[in-house]
């Protein structure tokens, strides 16, 4: 297959075939992201994806997986979208699930009757950045949309019946914001009760604005208690039946993973161990500040 620039893809999907249906993010200002800096966002042509996967056809034997790259597929034209997810059908017939990556101003323009639609031929679920349900930290991360649009748009998507995943980033608000951005991310995950939740801890990237804040001393970030504190405000918060909750990526102190049906108490025991024993924390001097 043939890739212009970085390609970022969730965790989950490592194991996917990825093609890239548009280049970069339509918004591509959130201070806090080093994603997609090297190219301007564009629509990739449509002959040149669907040539790449009938590449993919003629590599693969067994697909089970399709990711559809950059940033933000959703914001094709629909009827370009239907074409693609019809190839995939026909070209993959085993292939279980299609996902991609969608904003709040991508889902915006999608009608319900194109929600459903690519749901019906084969679109399962969205990746989306909530990042903070506090709108204080949005607006400071530069996110372009207030928390209840966010809310809005992950509604919107689960009642057309296309699964939604949502991530956050713990430690987002630095420490004047710990307890409301704790809390206000929790009810804003309520509100959607999303089928999986992804919690990030903040990381510095370089060549970002808040790389230069936390470097002028404009912003500070949270030590390892405070970022247990913070994440215990948030599980002790969280009322969202059904969601899978998962704290298990690479930028995390603390793993955590359950339901939050019946496993709340166990991650949360999992908190009060870990502060009081700090050693079972991961690392933090590879973070590069």
């Amino acid at each position: 297959m043939r890739y212009f620039g970085s390609v970022y893809r969730p965790p989950s999907e490592a194991y996917s075939l990825i093609i890239q249906v548009t280049y970069g993010c339509s918004h591509n200002t959130c201070a806090f992201c080093s994603m997609y800096k090297e190219k301007r966002f564009a629509l990739r042509p449509l002959d040149e994806i669907l040539e790449d996967f009938r590449m993919a056809r003629q590599t693969y034997r067994h697909v089970d997986k399709v990711f559809l790259a950059d940033g933000d597929a959703l914001v094709r034209k629909a009827s370009e979208l239907y074409i693609i997810l019809d190839t995939v059908r026909e070209l993959f017939p085993e292939c279980q699930r299609v996902t991609s990556y969608a904003s709040p101003a991508s889902i915006r323009i999608r009608t319900d009757e194109e929600l459903r639609t690519l749901r019906e031929k084969g679109l399962t679920m969205v990746y989306m950045g909530l990042e903070s349900g506090c709108d204080e930290v949005l607006k400071l991360m530069r996110k372009g949309h207030p928390a209840a649009e966010i809310i809005e748009m992950g509604q919107k998507v689960r009642q057309n019946g296309i699964a939604l995943s949502v991530t956050a980033i713990t430690g987002l608000g630095g420490p004047d914001l710990l307890e409301q951005h704790a809390v206000d991310t929790a009810k804003a995950f309520n509100a959607m009760n999303p089928e999986y939740i992804g919690m990030l801890t903040l990381m510095v990237e370089p060549e970002t604005p808040l790389y230069d804040w936390v470097h002028a001393g404009k912003f500070r970030l949270l030590n390892q208690s405070q970022v247990l504190e913070e994440t215990r405000l948030l599980v002790e918060n969280l009322d969202s039946p059904g969601s899978v909750f998962r704290m298990n990526h690479a930028s995390n102190y603390l793993v955590l993973k359950g339901t939050l049906n019946g496993d709340r108490q166990a991650m949360l025991r999992t908190i009060d161990a870990a502060e009081h024993d700090l050693s079972r924390l991961r690392p933090e001097s590879w973070r590069g500040l």
